[in-house]
């Protein structure tokens, strides 16, 4: 908005906010559209007031609502400014936004499309690794390790714990605390309710309904499994990941990023920052995708797959350069059930794009 000529207000602010809720028309006078209101969800008394403005002009785009809470917001919005709004889901910086590289088209997973795309960030395993570790938050960017800790603790002892308590009701913050960090030691994995409700010495509904709570906040992202008629014995439990990966490796207690890389974790780690980077690309795309993993009865996954114009994409995520082949061979299990299969391959962290046979490649991470 800056630049813009365009009016900003925060609801942060006490006194703009008991004008909002106590005169919403008084409110609309001091900041006249076109206005970027933040925190609307802290006065949703404004919302009938702007949907009488936006009735009464053609013009678009006179309010920007901005808000970080996802529960009574989206539903009052909803109920309120139906037709006359529309809803971008923001996540923290992507590997591109930090690079300063703009985004270069719409993705495709064919070897010519990933060639025409061009170059990425940065892919080395170490540049890969120190943006994983350092997260997407701009307040992060470039600082120090004394700032970045000293950021991210407030980040989850006022903005989560105060989100918590507000939208969901929360007492226990020292429990939920512990909950938290219990998810991040799961990072990339299904989801184990069972061991996340003994790791916060919760109830197991207590941890569901705390697992959903993070999911309104935006904190964790719920990759839903694959499911087809054709297919059988499918896993019917989503696999849990971080939004940022940097909160994920800070509530993990990775105190640098040269010894996430050489963990345990590392994977599961670069596996998170895939699904993110194109759960962020899918979020802002014209070409709107949804996402999920397959894996049955036998055990036999596939990573991720993106269904985009009733084609499946089938992707493996592997933190190496040279990943073997072979691994493509399970993405048969979806031609065998007579699902169409679009381009495919191994995201890794080869340099650039190398095709595996007429359908799969190997794709740069840093293509994404």
């Amino acid at each position: 908005a800056e630049g813009s000529g365009r009016a900003y207000v925060t609801l942060d602010d006490l006194r703009a906010r008991e004008m909002a809720v106590r005169d919403p028309a008084l409110f609309l006078q001091t900041w006249r559209p076109p206005v970027l209101i933040d925190e609307i969800q802290k006065a949703p008394e404004l919302l009938e007031q702007i949907k009488v403005a936006c009735d009464g002009s053609d013009e678009r785009g006179l309010f920007w609502l901005t808000g970080s809470q996802h529960f009574d917001m989206m539903r009052r919005v909803q109920e309120t400014l139906a037709g006359r709004v529309g809803i971008l889901k923001l996540y923290s910086f992507s590997q591109r936004e930090k690079a300063g590289r703009p985004f270069a088209g719409e993705l495709d997973f064919s070897f010519e499309g990933l060639m025409a795309r061009g170059e990425g960030a940065p892919g080395g395993v170490v540049e890969v690794f120190r943006g994983i570790w350092e997260g997407g938050m701009p307040q992060v960017q470039g600082v120090d390790e004394e700032l970045r800790q000293e950021y991210l603790n407030s980040y989850v002892e006022t903005y989560v714990m105060r989100d918590a308590v507000e939208a969901g009701g929360l007492k226990d913050t020292a429990r939920f605390g512990r909950f938290l960090r219990a998810c991040a030691a799961l990072v990339a994995q299904q989801v184990n309710l069972s061991t996340l409700a003994e790791g916060a010495g919760v109830s197991v509904p207590t941890a569901r309904s705390w697992l959903d709570l993070l999911e309104g906040l935006g904190i964790v992202y719920l990759l839903p499994p694959f499911s087809n008629n054709a297919l059988r014995r499918l896993t019917k439990t989503p696999k849990l990941y971080f939004c940022d990966t940097g909160l994920c490796a800070f509530l993990s207690m990775w105190g640098a990023p040269e010894t996430l890389m050489h963990g345990a974790a590392s994977g599961h780690y670069y596996e998170n920052h895939v699904v993110m980077e194109l759960a962020r690309h899918y979020a802002c795309s014209s070409a709107r995708a949804a996402l999920s993993y397959y894996r049955d009865g036998n055990g036999r996954e596939i990573d991720l797959i993106v269904e985009r114009d009733g084609l499946l994409h089938p992707l493996e995520i592997k933190k190496s350069a040279a990943p073997a082949p072979q691994d493509v061979r399970k993405f048969e299990i979806l031609d065998r059930a007579g699902l169409k299969r679009g381009p495919g391959g191994i995201v890794c962290l080869c340099e650039a794009p190398l095709p595996i046979d007429r359908e799969n490649c190997f794709i740069p991470g840093a293509a994404i």
